[in-house]
């Protein structure tokens, strides 16, 4: 891992490199320098009027993150709409790469806060001040731990239950804290907290994890309804499955691509329903089976992913073998 607890905040010029500039703060330095960021009203209208806009998005602790899968589609996707971007992640390396990449293509400033959310509530702090007077107009909320594969309770370690806990969990809503203030003086910005397709029911040999993405579901729904009058849109992302890192290329989802998107092409679809729809999986195909979750009894959710879990985890251990 190139990265350390602590927060470093970095600036990437759209036709330049990346330099790191402000104070040490826990291990790495924050202050950001650069032009005046505006925010970006909640609505699809304002996202076609093309002025400078800034976007934060969180890693996905271990298996994707802003570096990468669902987290970099997004971030691409607004900044193809003219938006300055704000990139969260462990691995400072891969930001600066993906960082500089998404400036050059989409001619936008970036900048990255490198943050390890499983250290806990140290990180927090070093994170406000980088951010300190910062208009941001959107918090895409993307940060998760998951399970290697899908397993019964018992056999996951302690470490990755409270890796669960301190990311999927707590970083999304402390993230939330960091940010929402702002937007509430400003009496505008849009805050997107991508959960899983698993929270739906109550999910067998993914227990914990959809239990977090269940919580991360009613947290932005009452936060929608607390500050929706304050001119603030909080939208619950729900996915179900993408071509990510998650899912090894030789999965048979992979070879379902209307049924499993990659991360571009969802990407593309849930950027459109953002000001629009509070809750929504995202793409046309993930409504289909959000539809017939809702609907079915518990036990055939239970007697379903049971079979898909079970067949995950042989792939899974077979590749692994």
């Amino acid at each position: 891992d190139a990265s350390a607890p602590g927060a470093c905040a970095s600036h990437v010029r759209a036709r330049s490199g990346s330099s790191c500039g402000g104070r040490d703060v826990g291990g790495g330095r924050a202050g950001l320098a650069g032009p005046v960021w505006k925010t970006l009203p909640p609505c699809r209208l304002a996202l076609r009027e093309g002025h400078s806009r800034i976007l934060l998005t969180t890693q996905n602790w271990q298996t994707e993150g802003a570096t990468d899968g669902i987290g970099k589609a997004y971030a691409e996707e607004l900044a193809s709409r003219g938006l300055n971007i704000i990139l969260i992640s462990r691995n400072e390396e891969k930001l600066q790469v993906v960082a500089k990449d998404i400036a050059d293509t989409y001619k936008v400033e970036t900048d990255i806060i490198v943050a390890d959310f499983s250290s806990g509530r140290e990180i927090y702090l070093p994170i406000r001040e980088a951010l300190k007077d910062r208009d941001i107009g959107i918090l895409v909320n993307n940060v998760g731990v998951f399970y290697p594969y899908p397993q019964y309770f018992t056999q996951l370690s302690e470490d990755k239950l409270w890796d669960i806990i301190n990311v999927n969990i707590a970083a999304a809503s402390l993230m939330v804290h960091v940010v929402l203030p702002g937007m509430v003086e400003r009496k505008k910005g849009a805050i997107v907290t991508i959960s899983s397709g698993s929270c739906c029911k109550p999910t067998p040999q993914l227990a914990a994890f959809s239990a977090s993405k269940a919580y991360l579901d009613h947290f932005s729904r009452a936060l929608q309804y607390e500050y929706a009058s304050k001119g603030i849109f909080v939208q619950s992302l729900i996915p179900f499955y993408v071509a990510t890192s998650m899912t090894a290329p030789s999965s048979f989802l992979h070879r379902c691509s209307w049924l499993v998107p990659s991360p571009k092409v969802y990407a593309h679809h849930a950027v459109s329903t953002l000001g629009i729809s509070k809750r929504t999986t995202g793409y046309w195909s993930h409504s289909i089976q959000f539809l017939f979750a809702q609907y079915m009894p518990e036990w055939l959710w239970v007697w379903g992913a049971n079979i898909l879990n079970r067949s995950l985890r042989k792939e899974a251990l077979s590749c692994t073998a």
